[in-house]
């Protein structure tokens, strides 16, 4: 299992229900990395979606709903649920997409991150936790800073040295 996010200089990945940044190259990233994959996210980063749609050409999944059953995704209401719903898939096909509660939730059970840090401050209100300051994370790749229009981003990979079973 592997996760993707986006953060700003002190790991911020959110602020009113929305991200910090609309970068378009960093969509294009998450375009690309997802797509045709099974993405995992809390209700509250559905509803930041544009009028509350899944993420087309994905299978969504919604862990931890406070809405009711919906046809255009799958709900799963435990981590038990979610545990058994993922047999069905390869692993290596499922990212976790947010927000912080998932995020935090699944990093013990994600191989992989891949992180757009972005050079700025977005005045956070919600934040990933630093992998740099876990000693099982280790960076394993790091490009080249990158411009899109007033932003510098750094696309990086990050690996567990420590996946937990799920």
């Amino acid at each position: 299992m592997k996760a993707i996010v986006a953060v700003d200089r002190k790991w911020g990945i959110g602020k009113n229900n929305s991200l910090l940044f609309n970068i378009p190259l960093d969509m294009d990233f998450f375009r690309r990395t997802t797509l045709n994959k099974v993405v995992v996210m809390g209700s509250n980063t559905l509803n930041s979606f544009p009028n509350a749609k899944p993420l087309k050409n994905r299978t969504n999944i919604v862990l931890f709903p406070r809405a009711a059953k919906r046809e255009d995704c799958i709900i799963v209401e435990s981590l038990a649920e979610l545990s058994v719903l993922l047999k069905q898939f390869n692993t290596e096909e499922v990212f976790i997409i947010g927000g912080a509660s998932v995020y935090a939730t699944m990093l013990p059970f994600c191989d992989t991150v891949f992180v757009t840090k972005v050079d700025a401050d977005g005045q956070a209100e919600l934040f990933y936790p630093n992998l740099d300051d876990m000693p099982n994370w280790k960076m394993t790749e790091q490009s080249k800073p990158v411009k899109d229009g007033e932003y510098t981003l750094t696309f990086c990979t990050y690996k567990n040295n420590d996946t937990k079973p799920f």
